[in-house]
């Protein structure tokens, strides 16, 4: 697990925390909630974002290897 899916992660659960307070609040009839369910939804849209980032980096680590291999058995 690599920083970036480690920090996807933790500001997904975030994002949905915030979402649940938020939510809570509104039921509360708290002026705050719509502030609090603003802010969730864009910790979660980052969350998930830099979840699919960490995904997109691993499947091109893996490409620039097999590259890499590639070009040093043709130079054998």
């Amino acid at each position: 697990m690599n920083k970036y899916l480690k920090r996807g992660f933790f500001f997904t659960l975030l994002g949905l925390l915030a979402g649940g307070c938020g939510l809570y609040l509104k039921d509360m009839e708290n002026d705050w909630y719509s502030i609090i369910l603003v802010v969730g939804v864009i910790v979660f849209g980052v969350g998930f974002v830099t979840i699919v980032y960490s995904l997109i980096r691993k499947i091109e680590r893996k490409s620039i290897l097999e590259s890499r291999e590639q070009q040093s058995q043709e130079k054998e």
